[in-house]
């Protein structure tokens, strides 16, 4: 199928695609809140922090990234497929992506950094919701410096 836009449009319309404060960001600040976290977001302005996490808490030393489910291939999941038309050039893009993604971590753990991960999909509805409300305060304050996916099992990957 061929797309309605020209390339220039397609473009500028793709640019305009909101890197920050989307909706599952301001969920996730808002449990954070409710709980009594303070922290800071948008850390893409320090250089020092790769993969611009989305809220710092530096108390606890974590770093919360809110990841949407096909951008960062979220395997396993509902919300993720893979677009019918470009699929090999969709694969290696959302593939280094994840490569990307687990090259930050490391390097955040290197820093000493607490790394928690939200999936989009874990803000889908209430029961979800509450899960993830439950399960931060442990995740934040554990100090452990693993990489966390805030609603499942812990997660190590080798990359050290």
């Amino acid at each position: 199928m061929t797309d309605v836009f020209t390339k220039e449009k397609r473009s500028w319309v793709m640019s305009r695609i909101r890197g920050k404060d989307t909706k599952p960001e301001m969920l996730v600040r808002s449990i954070l809140h409710s709980l009594g976290y303070r922290f800071t977001v948008n850390a893409q302005n320090n250089k020092r922090l790769p993969g611009k996490p989305d809220i710092v808490l530096p108390k606890w030393k974590t770093l919360v990234f809110v990841h949407g489910c096909f951008w960062h291939a979220h395997e396993g999941c509902a919300a993720f497929r893979l677009p019918k038309t470009r699929t090999e050039w969709w694969r290696e893009k959302l593939g280094k992506n994840q490569v990307r993604d687990k090259a930050n971590v490391h390097d955040l753990r290197k820093q000493g950094w607490n790394v928690v991960v939200v999936w989009e999909c874990e803000l889908s509805n209430v029961a979800k919701i509450e899960a993830l409300t439950a399960r931060l305060p442990y995740l934040i304050e554990r100090r452990s410096m693993e990489y966390h996916f805030a609603a499942e099992e812990d997660v190590e990957y080798g990359l050290a």
